[in-house]
């Protein structure tokens, strides 16, 4: 290939590539004396060096050997949330369990209670924190979830929060709305009413205010049934809303599979999810979303069915689940660690849960997860000596640069 970049472009030369392309003949898409051109903050090219003729007149980074991977993808967090719940967390050391916690007004209810009492100013200013150590393990993508307002108004502030983190911070954000996430005091035994203001005024408020790209559901026997979800679903399908699910989390109540029947992007935990779901999945193209996190803050013993996955051709992908509860980790490096340790997932599976399937879980495969021409410049340099690194080692960070659009 021909290239003779322009002043526009950026070049990053003498670097090792995990392109993390899926059908690509090495490991990690690996190609060891790589470049990648960019313009106006996409990749034109990224390939071996030898392929390009010429450089001509461009920025030059020398990356020295380092290797380059696509900027990393957090595609399940719920970053956004007033207060803490490290009293919880003392309370599940002495014996009680997360239902039991939930089903005494703890859980999602003592968030609630927080975040509706806190400003949009306060919920940045503490979100932010959290995003900030994202950022420096080299994430260039986050999606946000909302779930801790459980009204109309706190649900509204939190997605307004999420948008604004992304207007302000480089990192691409998506926001998703769960409202369905558990069903506030106020609403105690009237499950279905809460669920006609979520599918009614909560839905049309977040639509109307463009603060929601996906709708999600927390489908568990201290949550919602699966009829709920599905009145939920349809809500947002007649919206244009693409939907996402939290199942088979603490049990199975079938709902990867029901989430499938209506095309979502993801299901996301999947510990209990068996044979006829992960069939489901691998027909509808839905991503699993598998969340190390919670299952070892929760102390956890059944894992998700990562060899039926394989076995189906299931994309799997990884992320924090940042959260207050069961999850709070913000740091995907760990993520990876876990998710290899925890669940047996390779190195290489790790990394992709976290890039190119990652990207597929938010509908974004055509414009980020791989380095490939055409997608956003979004890139992570590293100083390590193989990819393998990234999932290998605790507690350090050998992130070398962070570029997002090209810069």
């Amino acid at each position: 290939m021909a290239a003779t970049p322009s002043h526009s472009q950026r070049v990053w030369i003498n670097a090792r590539l995990a392109t993390m392309v899926a059908d690509a003949d090495a490991p990690y898409g690996a190609i060891e004396d790589g470049i990648v051109i960019a313009r106006n903050g996409r990749i034109v090219f990224a390939g071996p060096r030898a392929e390009v003729e010429t450089i001509g007149q461009a920025e030059i980074i020398d990356c020295e050997g380092r290797w380059i991977t696509p900027g990393l993808i957090d595609c399940h967090t719920h970053l956004v949330y007033g207060g803490d719940r490290a009293s919880e967390f003392e309370l599940r050391l002495k014996g009680a369990s997360y239902e039991e916690i939930a089903r005494a007004g703890g859980g999602i209810a003592s968030s609630v209670k927080a975040t509706r009492a806190a400003s949009e100013d306060e919920l940045f200013a503490s979100a932010d924190k959290r995003l900030s150590a994202l950022i420096a393990e080299g994430v260039t993508t986050v999606e946000i979830k909302s779930g801790y307002g459980l009204d109309t108004d706190s649900e509204v502030k939190v997605l307004a929060v999420a948008r604004r983190l992304g207007r302000e911070r480089p990192v691409r954000v998506l926001t998703t709305f769960l409202g369905a996430h558990a069903v506030p005091a106020e609403f105690k035994g009237r499950s279905g009413d809460y669920v006609d203001l979520v599918c009614g005024p909560m839905l049309d408020a977040i639509t109307a205010l463009k603060l929601a790209d996906a709708v999600d559901v927390f489908c568990e026997g201290i949550a919602f049934s699966p009829a709920e979800t599905a009145r939920v679903f349809t809500a947002a399908k007649a919206k244009g809303l693409p939907i996402k699910i939290h199942a088979e989390q603490l049990s199975n109540l079938g709902g990867a599979a029901l989430a499938a029947s209506f095309g979502a992007l993801s299901a996301d935990h999947l510990e209990h999810l068996d044979e006829a779901g992960v069939i489901a999945m691998a027909r509808a193209g839905t991503v699993a979303v598998v969340l190390p996190g919670a299952f070892y803050f929760l102390r956890e013993t059944v894992k998700p069915p990562i060899e039926l996955l394989r076995r189906h051709g299931v994309p799997i992908a990884l992320a924090t689940d940042a959260n207050p509860g069961t999850s709070p980790l913000t740091s995907p490096l760990l993520t990876m660690n876990m998710g290899c340790t925890l669940f047996r997932l390779t190195p290489e599976e790790a990394l992709a849960g976290m890039t190119r399937n990652a990207a597929r879980a938010l509908g974004l495969e055509n414009e980020i997860g791989t380095l490939e021409a055409g997608k956003a410049c979004d890139l992570a340099i590293w100083d390590i000596e193989r990819p393998a690194e990234l999932a290998y080692r605790l507690g350090f960070n050998p992130l070398h640069a962070r570029i997002r659009n090209g810069q």
